[in-house]
């Protein structure tokens, strides 16, 4: 049975969900090998929890200041060593940079940001603005696939775990361009965007006021997003933008309030899995797409909405 190289993303040795979604994915199509690159010993009972039967550790002391290059050379490296059946890598702006450098440098076909992975490996991509649904494979060399976080659910089943230092040639071109300096973004308490279960999103309907957005966020445990509209005017930093230049999220759930719905921000969530959404206008066109839809003033919706769910949590 064939390896399947997962691309781990962790913060700190803490392994993010991404890649236990990987991992489940990665056992319909072989034998799941995760590639953990980190400066603290390989967490390899969690990944083994997920069915990882080897963990190839990389020690990132020759890499870590540099960008995405060296990444990309161990994979290649990793590649040619396992003559591995595929290689799997969350779909972050930084994975796809990877995955590109790598399939350039093995010539072989790349996927990026797949909802689902089926054996073959055949994936199942959204394109054109989400206007279309396609299937399709990799025709030369190893394919190179980016999930989407939320993909898959990830389950647990046993695998070995087994830990193979890695030590990886990097060569001077990977080393071009150094990180300089870096600052911590500042928490927020909730889940990353991007990688969130529930995302709860307001856009111009809000006035600038995201209190009843964030409030009903907070009860969900969900993250906050924005429409562009909501970015353009200054109500919130273009890292909460959910669309087509800003973050696309594919949730269990996703709450639209006080957005109205143009092809630029459905393209970033119309792959969620259950949308609702609340807006004065019953006309609006995110009407046209959701699962659940709610005419009235999201300020007076929201709160009564948000006082429920916390009843029922308490």
């Amino acid at each position: 049975m064939a390896e399947i190289l997962v691309l781990v993303d962790h913060v700190d040795g803490v392994v993010k969900k991404p890649t236990l979604e990987l991992l489940t994915i990665a056992r319909r199509l072989g034998e799941p090998s995760a590639v953990y690159i980190g400066s603290v010993d390989a967490p390899a009972e969690a990944l083994a929890k997920f069915g990882a039967e080897k963990v190839y550790a990389v020690n990132d002391a020759e890499i870590k200041g540099y960008l995405v290059a060296p990444k990309a050379e161990v994979l290649q490296q990793l590649v040619e060593k396992t003559s591995a059946g595929a290689v799997l890598i969350p779909s972050s702006a930084e994975g796809k940079e990877i995955a590109g450098r790598l399939a350039i440098k093995i010539d072989s076909g790349l996927i990026t940001d797949a909802v689902d992975v089926q054996a073959g490996p055949v994936t199942t991509q959204s394109v054109f603005a989400g206007s279309y649904t396609v299937q399709a494979k990799v025709t030369k060399g190893t394919p190179i696939i980016t999930v989407k976080p939320n993909s898959a659910a990830p389950e647990e089943v046993a695998g070995a775990g087994a830990v193979e230092a890695f030590a990886p040639t990097i060569s001077a071109a990977a080393k071009a361009a150094q990180i300089v300096a870096s600052q911590p973004r500042q928490a927020t308490g909730r889940p990353e965007l991007t990688e969130a279960a529930i995302v709860v999103s307001g856009g111009r309907g809000t006035g600038g006021d995201f209190t009843a957005v964030e409030a009903l966020a907070d009860s969900l445990g969900a993250a906050v997003g924005a429409s562009r509209a909501a970015v353009d005017s200054g109500w919130k930093p273009h890292t909460f933008q959910v669309g087509q230049t800003g973050k696309t999220v594919s949730p269990q759930l996703y709450v639209a309030n006080g957005i109205s719905g143009a092809i630029q921000h459905r393209a970033g969530m119309q792959t969620s899995k259950t949308i609702v959404a609340v807006n004065k206008d019953e006309e609006a066109p995110i009407f046209e797409l959701v699962d659940f839809g709610v005419v009235g003033d999201l300020h007076t919706v929201l709160p009564a909405l948000t006082d429920e769910i916390n009843k029922r949590k308490g």
